[in-house]
């Protein structure tokens, strides 16, 4: 019986080894953050968001240089000047500051936003991409993280070819 056993099992191990044998699945691996950071839809997406709020930043540039000309002043004037003078500099210069950091909060918040908005746009084309990718060379699975990647199985330069090689290269 113990012999009938292990040859059963011998048997099990074979079929086994035949079956994986016949299912080979292809693994690869793509570097996500390498591919967003070196794809030209970011890069073109960073400069959009540039130039759509440099006004904006550049207000709040201004502003805090006034606010920190009126923090100045009345540390500098503010002994010399009468009880309610200070009183009226003291309030002028918070009711400045919270207006600078109302208008700071919003822009953080709406540049935010955009950012989001623009990264979500460009993780929808990267992931067709990749998918793209791994159908052609018959991929079964596509990993984004690894302790190890043996560069043999490593598409990053592949998908960062291919967003470059897009029809539409730097938008979305």
């Amino acid at each position: 019986m113990l012999k009938g056993l292990i040859a059963a099992s011998f048997a099990g191990v074979f079929a086994v080894n035949a079956i994986a044998a016949d299912l080979e699945v292809r693994i690869g691996f793509v570097n996500g953050q390498r591919v967003i950071n070196e794809s030209p839809q970011a890069a073109v997406a960073k400069k959009k968001l540039e130039k759509e709020f440099a006004k904006r930043d550049q207000d709040l540039q201004r502003l805090a240089k006034e606010l920190q000309g009126l923090q100045e002043n009345l540390e500098k004037n503010g002994v010399t000047m009468s009880e309610s003078e200070r009183r009226g500099k003291e309030r002028q210069l918070n009711e400045a500051n919270r207006e600078f950091q109302r208008r700071q909060r919003e822009f953080r918040e709406d540049l935010n936003l955009r950012q989001n908005e623009e990264m979500a746009s460009i993780y929808e084309r990267v992931n067709r991409v990749i998918k793209t990718v791994a159908e052609t060379e018959k991929y079964d699975i596509i990993l984004q993280e690894a302790v190890f990647v043996s560069p043999r199985i490593d598409l990053t330069d592949k998908v960062i070819k291919a967003l470059h090689e897009s029809k539409d290269g730097g938008s979305k």
